[in-house]
């Protein structure tokens, strides 16, 4: 996997200089980022602050928690209901 090479601070700041009114060539030559990127960073961190970037990491981090429970959950209901009716 290939390592970030951004934090998810130095995006927000990344952005917040680009709303400053430097624009995305400028950005982009830069810090050496490619503008798809930018445009990229913009659309899932545009007009957020550090803190609430964090939030959203912390919130993503333990979605996909839930949702592994809730699979691993899932399946040994169903294992018990298939075993339940196999044995009656």
């Amino acid at each position: 996997m290939k390592k970030k090479r951004f934090t998810e601070e130095q995006i927000v700041n990344i952005l917040k200089e680009h709303e400053s009114g430097l624009s995305i060539a400028d950005v982009c030559r830069k810090y050496g980022c490619g503008q798809s990127t930018v445009f990229k960073w913009k659309s899932k961190f545009g007009g957020m602050d550090v803190p609430e970037v964090k939030r959203l990491k912390s919130l993503e981090e333990e979605n996909r928690r839930l949702k592994q429970m809730y699979a691993d959950l899932s399946l040994e209901h169903r294992i018990l209901k298939d075993f339940a009716e196999k044995k009656f």
